[in-house]
């Protein structure tokens, strides 16, 4: 039985505890896109540094329909927010690209934005003293629906070990409007949800990786080889043990 409240003390301690140790009185920077994950890790930050030690970051690609759920939610929370559009950034990245390839489009155009986004809340950390939350959780990274260097990195994570279910429980623990905790995940792209895109519900998903059941064998193929596939992401990088004089 998943205890939601004692898993949110447990994470604001392991939070309070790591900035102790590795940013003595740096702020959090969190990445707001208005969804479940960085409104639960926002709250979570609060919770384990104060409000004063939290600062959410807003990063539209132009226009971003649902960035009024982010300013409420640093509303709701009492943080300093500020808003950094990638959008000029984004089209500098695609015009040069353009020059050298005849067709820049796929994956490599849809990543591109978390990564630029990324790039901003380091520059954003380093500028206020801060440290960067990684807001991703563990259904989504088990088939591989996070960008590597883009919303995969970040300087500590605290809820990569844990469901969408369970993240769900944890923000309602720490107090969160159902509409920050259930607010359905667009890709931002093309209009879909994230379960449009992946061809099952999280509810199947989480299910899956909590207690191995699922009753449709070709969701079942589906997620074994998307969490296959992406391994390589939640992995070291791969270095070379050189050993000097063999």
């Amino acid at each position: 039985m998943f205890q939601a409240d004692k898993v949110k003390d447990d994470i604001v301690k392991w939070i309070r505890d790591w900035f102790s140790e590795n940013g003595k009185g740096c702020k959090a920077v969190v990445g707001l896109s208005g969804g479940k994950d960085s409104s639960v890790v926002a709250a979570l930050c609060v919770a384990a540094l104060g409000k004063t030690r939290v600062l959410g970051v807003m990063m539209p690609n132009g226009e971003q329909f649902d960035i009024d759920v982010s300013h409420k939610l640093a509303e709701h929370l009492g943080i300093e927010s500020i808003v950094v559009n990638i959008k000029d950034a984004y089209d500098g990245v695609i015009r040069e690209l353009s020059k050298h390839f005849d067709s820049f489009e796929g994956q490599a155009k849809v990543n591109l934005p978390p990564r630029l986004r990324m790039a901003a809340l380091y520059a954003v950390s380093q500028s206020v003293n801060g440290r960067v939350a990684n807001t991703c959780n563990l259904s989504e990274d088990w088939v591989g629906y996070a960008t590597k260097f883009g919303d995969g990195a970040g300087d500590f994570s605290p809820l990569s070990k844990l469901t969408v279910q369970e993240v769900k429980a944890v923000g309602r623990a720490c107090g969160l409007p159902d509409l920050f905790v259930e607010k359905v995940p667009i890709d931002g792209l093309c209009g879909l949800t994230d379960e449009d895109n992946l061809g099952f519900t999280y509810a199947v998903l989480d299910r899956y990786i909590r207690e191995g059941v699922c009753e449709d064998a070709a969701i079942k193929e589906r997620i074994d080889r998307l969490h296959q596939m992406n391994l390589f992401k939640l992995q070291p990088m791969p270095v070379f043990e050189y050993e000097p004089g063999k």
